[in-house]
């Protein structure tokens, strides 16, 4: 009977679980520090390097700041740098444009279409930017051969115009669509956006105003994400400009580069300094909306 009543009072009892040994703890303690330690230095002495290459007075010795103060009136380097801003703010406007309201349907009224469309994203990665950009450059070629004197023709010349070369723009967001809608389809998924959508629905909110007041808000974070990404692409990328024959910001410092190397080691680093603050913004935002929706 004694035993019969012990194993009643103990069968809702939990085992305790078995205690981490500290050992373990601290050895792997050790390990995330020398991992972290490693994937530091190897980040850092580079970056060190530069900067210590673009300030040291080769002259008179020791440290000067002659090479950042000639950013600015640098031969060329407003108009690049001006050109590469412009194309990347067009460049997050129409990725912006063509992936927010195709991640909705996807997730609201077509989620069967949801691994076709994460494969079409994928192509991008998949196809080389060479490959993309030779049959670009080909098809630009046949505007005079092939249609000269014709709307087609008038189009075609009319995106390679050096001023703002809209093909670039075009070329970049198809490059960016797997980073923009990774991150479009990863704020989706962790907000309960059906249920929001509905109910600004039956509230009388058309779908222009739902994507308005309901999904970018919602989307917030993420959409800041995509528009980064996209950034960061268009400012460093030289394949696609470079083949076109148009100078970016990135082509303008390979060009620079053989005469003044300092120099445009130091726009480089410049240009990573900037990359790093719109990082930390997006981190700012992101810590800003969290007390406000928790509350």
């Amino acid at each position: 009977m004694t035993a019969l009543a012990e194993s009643v009072a103990n069968a809702g009892g939990v085992a305790p679980g078995t205690p981490v040994r500290p050992s373990r703890r601290r050895g792997a303690g050790a390990w995330r520090i020398a991992v972290l330690l490693a994937l530091g230095t190897y980040f850092l002495v580079p970056i060190g390097a530069s900067i210590w290459y673009t300030v040291r007075d080769r002259a008179d010795g020791g440290v000067t700041g002659r090479v950042y103060g000639a950013i600015p009136g640098a031969a060329g380097f407003a108009e690049a740098f001006g050109r590469s801003l412009l194309l990347a703010g067009l460049t997050v406007v129409l990725a912006l444009l063509l992936m927010v309201p195709t991640v909705v349907l996807v997730e609201l009224r077509l989620p069967r279409l949801r691994t076709a469309v994460e494969l079409l994203t994928l192509a991008p990665l998949v196809l080389p930017p060479i490959a993309l950009v030779v049959g670009v450059r080909s098809v630009l070629a046949w505007a005079p051969d092939y249609f000269y004197g014709t709307p087609v023709a008038e189009a075609m010349f009319a995106l390679q115009r050096p001023a703002l070369p809209w093909i670039l723009v075009l070329v970049y967001v198809v490059l960016a669509l797997p980073f923009v809608y990774r991150a479009l389809d990863a704020g989706v998924r962790g907000s309960d956006l059906r249920t929001l959508t509905e109910a600004a629905r039956n509230l009388g909110a058309s779908w222009p105003r739902v994507l308005g007041s309901v999904v970018l808000p919602v989307l917030r974070t993420s959409v800041l994400n995509a528009a980064f990404l996209t950034v960061a692409l268009v400012l460093g990328e030289f394949t696609v400009a470079s083949i076109l024959g148009f100078e970016t910001f990135p082509t303008w410092i390979v060009r620079i580069s053989g005469s003044q190397a300092q120099l445009s080691v130091a726009v480089s680093v410049l240009s990573l300094v900037v990359t790093w603050l719109l990082l930390l913004l997006i981190s700012t935002l992101d810590r800003r909306r969290g007390p406000k929706e928790s509350s």
